[in-house]
Formats: C-alpha cells, sequence, structure tokens
C-alpha cells in the first residue's frame, strides 16, 4: 500500500539522503567525518560505505542540486529523476508540513523501526539505507561496440566418414554411409545393434599418449578435431605463442559427456571403492574437453561447455560468436563432441524407442523423410569450427570459409522427448535467427536440416521451414545424418562443418536412401540421391535436442565489403 502511494518518483538512495538531513542547521550534509565514526560499524565489523562530503546549498535551490549530483552522491540519478519535475519540486514537497504523505506515510502509524528511523533524521545522525542495484547499472551503460563481423578460419572433424575435412565432405558428396554393425561390444542382445561407429581412429601427433589411455573417447576425439581446426586455419606453433591468449577461448559441448569412463567406474564400484580410477569423475564430466585443450593451448579466454542435448553443438558455435561479437574474445575454438556407443548409451535409446531396428542392412537404416524410416541411428564423432574476428583473420592473412552471421535459440515447452506437433518452437527459432541476423528470407537457399531419421521430428521440421521458405523457388534441403547417423552432442558442429564446405566448394550433398518420400513433401526441394550444384546465398544449419531445445544458425559466403 505504501509503495503504490508514493506521489514523487525520488528512488531509495534519494530518500536515504532526505532523511540524513538535519532539521536545525541549511548545510546539505553533515562533515564526512560524522559518518566515520564508529556508529558506522555493525557488531560483525563490517564497513558501510561512508558518504563524502558536499558543498553547501539551499535545499530549494533546484540548480545548485543539480550541479552537485557527482559531488553529494558520487553517481548519476535514475531515469525516473529525470521524467520529474527535478529536485525543487521533489524536495519542496518533502519538506512541506506534511512532509511525509509524499511517501503515503501520513494515515500510516508509524511502528518502532519507522520512529527510530525519523528520530535518527532529527538528530543529525546517519540513516544506512540500501541503494538500488538499478541505479548503478543505470550509471555504468557500457558503450556500444562497433560492428564485429565472425568468420570460419578452420575446422576439425572426427567422424564415421573421415577425420579429414576434404575426405569427410567428398564422401559425403559421393552418398557413402558411415553406419555399420557395432564391434565395440557384444550387442547381440539388444534390438538395434548398428551405429555410426568410428573404426580406425588414431590421436598420435595430437594427444599425449599418457592422456590417450585415461581420457575417454568423447575427449579424445575433441582434442583431436580441435587440433586439427587449428592447423586447418593455419595456426602453426610458432603463430600460437604470438595470438593474445588471453582473448581466445574454447567453446566445445557434449550431451553426454564421458560415458565410458563413468560406467566404468560404476563396473569396479561393485568391487571396491579402492578399485575406481581417480579420473572417473573429472574425465566423465561433459564441461572436461574443452578445458583440456584450453589448458593444452593456454588460451585464457572464456572456456566452458554447454549441454543441451542433441542442439549442444550449435548453442557453443553461437555462443563463442557472441562473444567475439561483444569484443570480448578474437578467436574461439567451438562444437561438440560425443561418444555413447556403449551398452547403457545403445541401451538407454533403445528403451526411448528411438533407434532404428534395421540391423540386416545398416548403410540404409538412416533414411530422413522416407516413409519406410524407423528411428535414427546412434552415431559418434566430434566437430570443431575455428571462428575469428574478421580484421583478425585478414591481418594474419587467414583463409576464410565463410562468414557466421548469427542464430537462435528457442524451446518447444512442449514435452521431455517429443517435438512439438505444429513445430511452433521450430518456426519461431528460424524466425528470430533471420531477425537477429539482419538476413532476407528470400536470401536463404540452402538448408542442413536436423531431420535425423525419426517419424515425428522428419516432418514437423520439413513444414516449418516450408512455412518460414516456402516461396522461395531455389531453397534445397538436406541431411547430413543421412550418411553419419546421429552424432548427438556433436551432430550441430559436424553438420556446420558439412555447411560451411558446401559454400566453400559450391556443392551439397545428397539425402541417401530417400527412395519412398512422405506424402506431401516436394522433391524439388528435397536434394536427390546425386550431389547438386548450388550457388549459396545464405545457409542455414538447425539442430534440436531432447528437452525442446532448437537452434538454428546462419552461415553466407564471406564478401570483402
Amino acid at each position: 500500500m505504501v509503495a503504490s502511494s508514493v506521489a514523487s518518483p525520488l528512488c531509495t538512495w534519494l530518500v536515504a539522503a532526505c532523511m540524513s538531513v538535519s532539521s536545525e542547521k541549511d548545510q546539505f550534509w553533515k562533515p564526512a567525518s560524522n559518518f566515520q565514526s564508529s556508529k558506522l560499524m555493525g557488531r560483525s565489523g563490517r564497513r558501510r560505505k561512508a558518504i563524502t562530503k558536499c558543498n553547501s546549498g539551499s535545499l530549494m535551490n533546484g540548480s545548485v542540486m543539480n550541479s552537485s549530483w557527482h559531488t553529494c552522491f558520487g553517481f548519476e540519478p535514475c531515469e525516473e529523476y529525470y521524467k520529474s519535475e527535478g529536485l525543487s519540486a521533489s524536495f519542496s514537497s518533502l519538506f512541506a508540513k506534511n512532509a511525509f504523505s509524499v511517501f503515503g506515510f501520513k494515515q500510516v502509524p508509524l511502528n518502532r523501526r519507522q520512529r527510530r528511523m525519523s528520530s535518527a533524521a532529527h538528530s543529525g545522525k546517519p540513516v544506512a539505507v540500501a541503494v538500488q542495484p538499478a541505479m548503478e547499472a543505470t550509471a555504468k551503460k557500457k558503450p556500444l561496440m562497433r560492428n564485429r563481423r565472425v568468420v570460419v578460419t578452420g575446422v576439425g572433424v572426427v567422424s564415421p566418414i573421415g577425420h579429414d575435412p576434404d575426405m569427410f565432405y567428398n564422401n559425403l558428396l559421393e552418398g557413402i554411409s558411415g553406419i555399420s554393425q557395432i564391434e565395440a561390444f557384444d550387442c547381440s542382445e539388444f534390438p538395434s545393434r548398428i551405429a555410426g561407429e568410428i573404426k580406425e581412429f588414431s590421436t598420435n601427433g595430437w594427444v599425449a599418449p599418457k592422456l590417450s589411455k585415461r581420457a575417454d573417447k568423447f575427449m579424445l576425439y575433441l582434442l583431436t578435431a580441435g587440433k586439427k581446426a587449428l592447423a586447418d586455419g593455419g595456426i602453426t606453433e610458432d603463430l600460437l605463442q604470438e595470438l593474445d591468449k588471453a582473448r581466445c577461448g574454447v567453446l566445445i559441448g557434449s550431451a553426454l559427456g564421458g560415458m565410458k569412463v563413468f560406467y566404468d567406474g560404476i563396473e569396479a564400484l561393485q568391487v571396491s571403492y579402492k578399485k575406481l580410477n581417480p579420473f572417473c569423475v573429472p574425465f566423465a564430466t561433459s564441461n572436461m574437453g574443452a578445458a583440456m585443450l584450453a589448458i593444452d593451448l593456454g588460451w585464457m579466454g572464456p572456456s566452458y561447455s554447454i549441454s543441451t542435448a542433441c542442439a549442444t553443438s550449435n548453442f557453443c558455435i553461437l555462443s563463442a560468436a557472441n562473444h567475439i561479437i561483444r569484443g570480448e574474445t578474437d578467436m574461439m575454438l567451438c562444437g561438440g563432441s560425443d561418444s555413447a556407443i556403449i551398452p547403457i548409451g545403445l541401451g538407454g535409446f533403445t528403451a526411448c524407442g528411438a533407434l532404428s531396428q534395421r540391423n540386416s542392412d545398416p548403410t540404409r537404416a538412416s533414411r530422413p523423410w522416407d516413409m519406410d524410416r524407423d528411428g535414427f541411428v546412434i552415431g559418434e564423432g566430434s566437430g570443431v569450427l575455428l571462428l575469428e574476428e574478421l580484421e583478425h583473420a585478414k591481418k594474419r592473412k587467414a583463409k576464410i570459409y565463410a562468414e557466421f552471421l548469427g542464430g537462435s535459440f528457442t524451446s518447444d515447452a512442449y514435452h521431455m522427448i517429443e517435438p512439438h506437433p505444429e513445430g511452433s518452437g521450430v518456426v519461431l527459432c528460424i524466425e528470430k535467427a533471420l531477425a537477429q541476423s539482419g538476413v532476407k528470407r528470400e536470401d536463404v537457399n540452402y538448408i542442413n536440416a536436423h531431420a535425423a531419421s525419426t517419424p515425428a521430428g522428419d516432418l514437423n521440421e520439413y513444414q516449418a521451414i516450408l512455412h518460414c521458405f516456402g516461396k522461395n523457388p531455389e531453397l534445397k534441403i538436406n541431411s547430413t545424418k543421412s550418411m553419419t547417423g546421429h552424432l548427438l552432442g556433436a551432430a550441430g558442429a559436424v553438420e556446420a562443418i558439412a555447411t560451411v564446405k558446401a559454400i566453400h566448394t559450391g556443392w551439397i550433398h545428397p539425402n541417401i536412401n530417400l527412395e519412398n518420400p512422405d506424402n506431401g513433401l516436394d522433391m524439388n526441394v528435397l536434394v536427390g540421391s546425386k550431389k547438386e550444384r548450388l550457388d549459396i546465398k545464405v545457409a542455414l544449419s538447425n539442430s534440436f535436442g531432447y528437452g525442446g531445445h532448437n537452434s538454428s544458425i546462419l552461415f553466407a559466403p564471406y564478401k570483402n565489403v
């Protein structure tokens, strides 16, 4: 009731100032020494801030007061003050005959605390009143940053179809599937026995041998892909030492983290806690991959991970770009990594009813938008992009693959696993990505879809895309997962690399296994069984995850304008 009856827009800090005024003298504040006395020390020994001495002047003189803000208060008045009639009107009403009626106290009996506050004010004693945090935030507005453009200058990939970016993309263009029977463990009891499993992988030259023996695969994939992205970006050992490491960061996430390390820990615990590996907890956490890479490189900028299920990579890429745009960093390694082809990973997704059971024909199991699809195929790997501020990249004469334009995140707020049946969260995500990056919808002519080969998800995404871009006759859509399977938290980064390579080469890869399209699908929009030439204006890459996480990011050919 009291707050609602305030007639003058005075802030809490101004009330404190008024109540500290002596009623006997015309001087605005008591000398500073009065506020440095032992009375300002609480029983806990904590000091309260002393208010500095101000110039004397009449309380009713608005011009004197307006020129003395910094002297008297040490900070700017809030926006409400500037909207009011100024101090003269405020103080004249405050010190009128019924001054406290301004604050709604006229008809309210004073309690003990209020009487003590009033007594202190009339005696000239200081009264401590909390300052609103919004005041200081208003006074310390950051200057607007100049427009900082972000470009992709390096890529690194570890995938079921290749660990070199060129080999990886050439296999995509040729329609080569990386899905096969699982060999890592005996899965004969499982209804799904296929995966985008990496058969051959070596950390030689990328990761220290001792770490290679201890770390989870997700971390080894991440470290290798991250260092390959640096090498691809022309960051040599000498150049690495010349970089301002305080302005370089790592933002690489994982959906599931070190599941194998943690799983092995549980197995050891069945014998005794003494059998536990001391690295089982730190190497199981999803942030540790990014942390270990930052430690290895000595990069002291932002180093962390984001985990939003299968949308993880896109969240990391957009967040990394924002660090550069805000002027906090000049270079960021970003992306995702996952390796969950172990009994608990395979069994868990099987229990959800999410996996394909086309065990007899693995290469044809992942079939986005095809009527015969029966779930996604689990995969593993890592994708890392080297994002860089344009002027920083130009200064070192870096190769530029593409420009990162922006993106967006939204939530379906609908179901833990199922996508929203109307695709409203996806539509909102795409619309926001376009708005925030300043891209016209007619300029987007290539989309690397999330399309994981699930019955509901593929069709919902397709309809959302057509809702946003349906009038573009040049629009082409494909799904990298038809060949790699679903790489979980790494999917977005690996698909972003495919998108960037499409821009760089002018070729888009086919949708394999799309033999019997869903009803209502336009095959002029979906890429067929062969690669196609496309002059990409703007490309969009989608990634969605359990929990209703939606993400869309945009890339375009770099233009020196």
